[in-house]
């Protein structure tokens, strides 16, 4: 289990790193036609934060708290991602619609995330 939330950890992480780096800071740059240099320190910042996660989740204990981490930040990711993106796709028109992942499904999905993490946990434990 361990390899495959370190591979669902970067697969989150890489993307969002990018993709925060080229839109935030790099916006603000006056680079003209030459995009590319926003393109590349994008990169070079997003491989550094794979890198930087594959090695510090590499030694996490097998305890409660990091099993309901775990949960939590999986089961609250796809909670706000279906909340904030499903209302947008479904319906466009609806100009609050996104709101639903940020105040409803993102923070239930957390927790009960959190809940499932700490019961998978005490179940792993019994065997």
């Amino acid at each position: 289990m361990k390899r495959m939330f370190r591979v669902i950890v970067l697969f989150f992480v890489v993307p969002a790193t990018y993709y925060f780096i080229y839109w935030l800071p790099c916006s603000l740059l006056p680079l003209g036609g030459q995009r590319w240099i926003a393109s590349v320190l994008s990169l070079l910042c997003a491989i550094a934060a794979g890198r930087y996660v594959w090695v510090k989740t590499a030694s996490v204990n097998d305890g409660a708290i990091s099993a309901m981490s775990y949960g939590a930040l999986l089961v609250g990711g796809i909670g706000f991602t279906g909340g904030f993106f499903g209302p947008m796709i479904f319906t466009p028109e609806a100009n609050q619609g996104p709101l639903l992942g940020i105040f409803i499904t993102g923070p239930i999905g957390f927790l009960v995330g959190g809940i499932g993490g700490l019961l998978y946990w005490t179940m792993k434990g019994r065997n």
